[in-house]
């Protein structure tokens, strides 16, 4: 394949991933599997695409997006049976993004592969890798042994080189995100493939233990308290008491104010005489004789 053409298929890929890839992984329980298991292949090679947990075969295929558009299995490539899609012969334009569709609509993973005419590949993971994870990209050729000194590269720079021709990324992070390559002297370079890296799903945590809810019990006066409740018996014995002591404070307090009023009133003692305006006697005593 020249190299407009990688590089187109490299832009195809994740444009299709970026635009897909979150609502594909969402939408549906089944999942697209390759076997064997990369993203890069050898020309002339045979490879089969499995979608895993589709119950109803007959309603669900697998489609494809290359150069030469979108195509399902069967159609002109491949051939589908009990969920699978075996292609006996791998060829450059059979590079692109693959992924399983339902008839009524959702649809599985999506993956990225490359068929290669050259004599290099990476083999890297072909599902996105959990933060955390250790990672192996190896580096091979199609003649020769696969533990050849080879330099790795991502997004174009070079990361490292290794003499036994495989790098390990320990603790993968979602800055390891990027376009992968490798490089073996003397017999060439490989194509890029994307490494998606997902975060760690969030789990939720209960608690062991949990305190009792709060217990309310009415409180009858003169009944004895209850012991899981004392803070609730004092919250209702103070309004009772006040409620209580109060008319008589309030009467207390009325009697003493009389009392000062009285105090201040004319005096009305034996020998001391009172207003006549008060009580006419003499008028009283008339009116009885008469």
């Amino acid at each position: 394949m020249m190299k407009a053409e990688k590089e187109e298929v490299t832009l195809l890929q994740r444009q299709t991933h970026t635009d897909r890839s979150m609502s594909a992984e969402n939408s549906s329980a089944v999942r697209l599997t390759v076997n064997p298991i990369s993203s890069q292949f050898f020309k002339e090679k045979s490879l089969s695409l499995s979608c895993e947990g589709a119950e109803n075969s007959a309603g669900w295929t697998l489609r494809r997006s290359t150069l030469e558009g979108q195509t399902h299995c069967g159609e002109t490539w491949g051939r589908w049976s009990n969920s699978s899609c075996k292609i006996s012969m791998t060829l450059p334009w059979d590079s692109g993004v693959y992924w399983c569709e339902s008839r009524e609509g959702p649809i599985s993973n999506m993956v990225n592969l490359t068929v290669t005419g050259g004599s290099v590949i990476l083999q890297s993971p072909v599902l996105p890798v959990m933060e955390g994870d250790d990672v192996t990209l190896l580096c091979k050729t199609k003649t020769t042994p696969s533990n050849l000194p080879a330099a790795f590269y991502k997004d174009g720079s070079l990361i490292r080189k290794q003499p036994t021709g495989h790098m390990t990324i320990q603790h993968v992070s979602r800055s390891d995100e990027g376009l992968y390559k490798c490089d073996i002297s003397g017999h060439g370079e490989s194509p890029s493939s994307w490494i998606t890296v997902t975060g760690n799903p969030v789990t939720t945590v209960l608690p062991t233990s949990t305190a009792p809810p709060p217990t309310f019990t009415s409180f009858t006066p003169g009944s004895a308290p209850h012991p899981d409740a004392p803070s609730l018996q004092l919250e209702f014995r103070l309004p009772f008491h006040l409620l209580v002591f109060c008319p008589y404070f309030i009467a207390t307090v009325l009697m003493v104010s009389l009392c000062r009023r009285r105090a201040k009133a004319p005096p009305t003692c034996t020998g001391q005489k009172l207003p006549d305006d008060l009580f006419d006697f003499e008028a009283v005593t008339t009116e009885r004789q008469v």
